[in-house]
């Protein structure tokens, strides 16, 4: 990425505004960016930009693996486009725990989707985040509502706590289901279910049609187990298909219930500023390791005390005091005394 002034980034930041998709790709590369000055510029653009986000329906998607997550988003996609909205898909893919390497193949997967010129799908590295979520998904989501885009879907990893991530910084989350129900269930985590605002059984077509009306009915059955997360709204179980397209607007009407239900409460102003106080914390507490990191008495001691806590001749939470007495007693800075007779 070449370097640029106070001028460029206003300039990057109108492109966005414009709606511009070379600007979008550039802008989202320049926040996902860890270098320390990119870091700077990417607020500087964030600033500039934040008054045009935030008109957007956000909704995070996730499902176990072999559910059909592409499948459905880019019908589901595609129904939106067709009906006149703006759709962004930021999809996190799976990287690697040992290169960090990613395949970041959702535009592959999503063809006609990525094809469609009132459609946008950035697909972004999980990296070392928790749960798999990457961590500027949240600063992507805003550049691409300054964009213009006014229905943003979050994919998940699906790989356990990226769900909680995701429903963190989504207006609604839908959980994808196979068909099956019975043992199925079985495996599905009630922390998971708890989060859903809607469930959709997907593959609704052909043989799989009978077995996911039964999984629906399990699925009903599971929910009215678990306390709703509000009392505006219960989740609520569908059928879809992505591959033929039934139920796909009755997801969309599902949403539309549940944002109207929020928006009438006030709830959903409420739980976007709940969710902007979180997002805080968690940059705080990100910055704050990186600090400690950089210091330079924690880079000293460090290797030492990861020697020893692997050795077992220490445990994990006394070294980490003794990192932080190592950051602490270097942040400190010596009182100058005050001459006699002052």
């Amino acid at each position: 990425m070449t370097e640029s002034g106070p001028g460029d980034i206003e300039s990057l930041a109108a492109s966005v505004a414009a709606g511009e998709r070379r600007a979008l790709a550039r802008a989202i590369t320049l926040i996902e960016s860890t270098r320390a000055d990119h870091r700077q510029r990417a607020q500087a653009l964030l600033h500039a930009l934040l008054p045009k986000a935030g008109g957007a329906v956000r909704l995070g998607i996730s499902g176990t693996p072999g559910v059909g997550k592409s499948t459905f988003i880019e019908a589901f996609g595609r129904y939106l486009t067709g009906a006149g909205h703006k759709v962004a898909v930021l999809a996190v893919d799976p990287s690697s725990g040992r290169s960090g390497g990613s395949i970041l193949g959702d535009k592959t997967r999503m063809e006609q989707l990525a094809r469609d010129p009132n459609a946008f799908i950035r697909p972004s590295p999980a990296g070392g985040t928790l749960g798999g979520v990457a961590r500027r998904t949240r600063e992507a989501m805003f550049l691409v509502e300054a964009a213009g885009f006014d229905v943003v879907l979050v994919e998940t990893v699906g790989v356990g706590q990226s769900e909680t991530a995701v429903a963190d910084m989504v207006d609604m989350f839908i959980l994808l289901l196979a068909p099956g129900g019975g043992d199925d269930l079985q495996g599905i985590k009630r922390g998971i279910m708890e989060l859903a605002d809607l469930v959709v059984v997907n593959k609704a077509d052909g043989e799989l049609e009978k077995a996911a009306k039964r999984a629906a009915a399990d699925y009903r059955a599971a929910l009215q187990l678990i306390r709703p997360k509000t009392l505006l709204w219960t989740a609520q179980v569908l059928l879809a298909s992505a591959l033929t397209g039934k139920g796909i607007e009755q997801v969309w009407t599902a949403v539309g219930d549940y944002r109207q239900a929020f928006q009438a409460a006030g709830e959903l102003d409420r739980q976007r500023a709940t969710q902007a106080k979180a997002w805080m914390w968690a940059e705080l507490n990100d910055q704050l390791v990186a600090t400690l990191r950089a210091h330079g008495g924690v880079a000293a001691a460090l290797p030492a005390l990861e020697a020893r806590v692997a050795a077992g001749k220490t445990t994990p939470s006394a070294a980490a005091s003794e990192l932080l007495e190592a950051f602490l007693k270097g942040a400190k800075k010596p009182r100058r005394r005050k001459p006699a007779g002052t």
